[in-house]
């Protein structure tokens, strides 16, 4: 090493600049030969004792990582020192030491996200909620696009069992740069989780020019423009659809989704006070025959009705039903006149814009006397309109005078929860009727 002092002192910068460099890299045994100059000229630099402790702890010595770590921060207290420090403990373990080590780093630097993102993920390992949640708040306070830390604030949310507020904050680091490998459907869901319609419809935008002929890009682009939307989504949509999510369909509706159409069917045809196995029943929209156990309660012969073969290989797996059709729905109810008894349709019509066209089928394929068992998405408006989810809510009124107009007398009403989505209640209706003659 030189002797004049300023060479010296250059000389070391150099050495720890290219160990660091070394370091990053991944080249550990280079990065380790600079240090070690280093230290062998000057034993007590505290940077270089900081960066062989981490290089340490990388080669499966942690004790004498952390060994290094404590003399750097005990030659000169750092911030970025006692960052590290906080990552190695929390690596090994030590959880509670991790925390302190973080708070040390706040002390010095109260500005950095980094150490208030990682206090907080350490106090949520540690079970302390509150205290997490309070860190993480301090970093989107300093970053309030710190994706890092959003996403830790929903992990928090879903610890204390707050599913709305952590599909928020999963939501908002999900639209963080950078983009790669995010698909543009997934990135246009959580802008519209984050009522944020203008940017989801840009994702849907590029998802179109990436991919011009599939529907599901165009519908959900559609639906991102509020109004009525399409009469109803296209065949196409609904087939691409659900063939993609037919295996895991249950699982996540069900055990996800809280999914809770077909109770809401079954409480309909008790309150009606149906009698059992008298029916010609259609399960219309039957998907993987959810609510297929409930209605072969009443039926004589059980048909399932869907678009989507992924659905009806699921369902046929139920053996509860007598025949299984791929074909629209109104389509199959024009052809079948005078058919069914009951007609169930258990999460169909939110598929659908405008019901006339449907609800008048369904009146034509109906027996006299004949009963109709449907739920749909509530509308607060007076009128239907498409969502950002892609689905149609409803109003009850508007519901109502459109069956009287196609020959169908209410029988009965029930409002209800229909699933949840991003952690909040969805809002439904269960209506029963019978055809008028």
């Amino acid at each position: 090493m030189p002797t004049d002092p300023a060479a010296h002192n250059d000389t070391l910068a150099r050495h720890l600049d290219q160990g660091i460099q070394a370091h990053m890299a991944g080249e550990l045994e280079t990065a380790q030969a600079h240090y070690d100059s280093i230290l062998a000229a000057q034993p007590d630099m505290p940077d270089a004792l900081r960066f062989l402790g981490i290089l340490r702890h990388q080669q499966g010595q942690s004790e004498a990582g952390v060994a290094l770590l404590q003399r750097s921060i005990a030659l000169a207290p750092s911030a970025p020192a006692h960052n590290d420090l906080g990552n190695l403990l929390s690596q090994l373990g030590d959880l509670d030491g991790a925390a302190l080590a973080f708070l040390s780093a706040l002390e010095l630097e109260p500005g950095d996200p980094n150490h208030w993102n990682n206090l907080g993920a350490t106090l949520q390992k540690l079970g302390r909620l509150d205290q997490a949640a309070e860190a993480l708040h301090g970093a989107i306070q300093v970053d309030p696009n710190f994706a890092a830390a959003l996403h830790n604030l929903g992990d928090v949310y879903t610890a204390r069992n707050q599913p709305e507020i952590a599909a928020e904050y999963y939501c908002r680091a999900y639209v963080q740069p950078p983009f790669e490998g995010k698909p543009w459907n997934l990135l246009g869901i959580a802008h519209a989780c984050l009522h944020n319609a203008e940017a989801a419809a840009a994702a849907y935008r590029e998802w179109m020019k990436a991919e011009p002929d599939n529907p599901r890009a165009h519908h959900m682009y559609a639906a991102c423009q509020g109004g009525h939307g399409p009469e109803r989504a296209s065949d196409a949509f609904i087939e691409q659809t659900f063939d993609a999510y037919a295996s895991k369909f249950e699982n996540h509706i069900v055990g996800v989704l809280d999914y809770r159409g077909p109770e809401q069917i079954e409480a309909m045809l008790r309150s009606l006070l149906l009698p059992e196995k008298r029916h010609a029943v259609l399960d219309g929209g039957c998907g993987t025959g959810l609510c297929g156990p409930v209605l072969a309660h009443y039926a004589t012969r059980l048909t399932g009705v869907d678009l989507s073969s992924g659905m009806l290989a699921e369902a046929q797996q139920r053996g509860c039903y007598d025949a299984l059709e791929k074909t629209e729905l109104t389509a199959h109810l024009n052809a079948n006149p005078g058919s069914y008894d009951l007609i169930s349709m258990a999460d169909t019509v939110i598929y659908f814009g405008d019901t006339r066209a449907l609800f008048a089928a369904a009146h034509a394929a109906l027996r006299p006397g004949g009963l109709m068992a449907f739920t749909v998405e509530a509308s607060d408006t007076d009128d239907y309109r498409i969502t950002p989810s892609g689905r149609y809510q409803h109003a009850s009124q508007q519901l109502i005078r459109i069956l009287e107009a196609q020959g169908f007398e209410i029988l009965a009403q029930h409002d209800h929860t229909l699933r949840r989505e991003f952690g909040k209640p969805v809002a439904g209706l269960a209506l029963g009727v019978r055809r008028r003659d």
